[in-house]
């Protein structure tokens, strides 16, 4: 990619988040579906102690929650936007400009990181509110979280391009991912700790990211105490780091491809087709 194209993706993904800001629908909608849900569970849940550690369960959620506002930013919010933009022919647009679709996934990608960042900022001054998180103490703890924030952020946003641009339509993209992200969510840790869970559980969690994005952001917020509740009982940062970075280095690869792929598929007939059962569909 170009520094021409880059500095286009730029501008088009601040232009993408402030459109989000000024759209008081996606923003209450985004910020309900994790800072209140978050919130809401750690009023209900989080005087309880997690057993063996003398530390309260609002703690281990906040960790846990981070993760997975940054999971969902990139495995639901960017997959339903390529996959709507598809519907609209953007990316039958791109076809005619020289350097389009690596833009456009550039801006994609600016907008959903500013997404996470603003969450993430959000979910901390919520820990800290309602649940006692502290901040991190130690030059080596904020090196950490931002380390992990990077790696996680990197893990997901190119395989959540990649299945935008594998999805039918942005009417089925909710109901296709929203079951597969909340077994996750509760498989990875982010409620209890995940060693509770049978082995077999415990080895399939371990496969995806954002079990990893959870126990990275855990050995940043958490005392070490804490890490007997966790697969091991350590934190296992060289792991960690592994896993995230092979995430992120298969995603790479992916996305501009698929992404070029589906471009490249699009049509005029096929747009056409498209606004013709829109169309029908409203009529009922």
């Amino acid at each position: 990619m170009n520094p021409r194209t880059l500095r286009i993706g730029i501008r088009r993904g601040w232009a993408e988040y402030v459109h989000f800001l000024r759209s008081r629908r996606e923003l209450v909608s985004g910020l309900i579906g994790t800072v209140g849900v978050y919130v809401l569970l750690v009023r209900w849940q989080g005087d309880t102690i997690v057993e063996g550690t003398g530390e309260s369960q609002a703690v281990l959620m906040t960790a846990g929650f981070v993760a997975f506002a940054l999971f969902s930013a990139g495995l639901m919010n960017l997959p339903m936007g390529i996959s709507a933009d598809r519907e609209e022919g953007t990316l039958l647009r791109l076809r005619t400009v020289p350097g389009g679709t690596s833009a456009y996934l550039a801006g994609r990608a600016v907008s959903v990181l500013l997404q996470i960042a603003g969450y993430v900022l959000l979910m901390l001054a919520a820990g800290a509110a309602f649940a006692g998180l502290g901040l991190p103490s130690s030059p080596g703890d904020w090196l950490t979280l931002a380390w992990v924030l990077t790696l996680g952020t990197l893990s997901v946003v190119p395989i959540g391009a990649a299945i935008g641009a594998l999805l039918p339509g942005p009417r089925n993209a909710a109901s296709i991912l929203s079951l597969p992200l909340m077994a996750l969510m509760v498989v990875s840790g982010v409620m209890f700790p995940v060693a509770r869970l049978p082995e077999a559980v415990q080895s399939v969690a371990q496969v995806f990211p954002l079990y990893w994005q959870g126990l990275g952001l855990r050995s940043v917020f958490l005392p070490d105490s804490m890490a007997v509740a966790e697969i091991g009982g350590s934190w296992r940062p060289a792991e960690t780091a592994a896993v995230l970075g092979a995430w992120a280095a298969a995603g790479l690869l992916l996305a501009p491809y698929l992404l070029l792929r589906a471009a490249r598929r699009e049509s005029g007939t096929r747009l056409a087709e498209r606004q013709e059962r829109r169309a029908a569909q409203g009529a009922f």
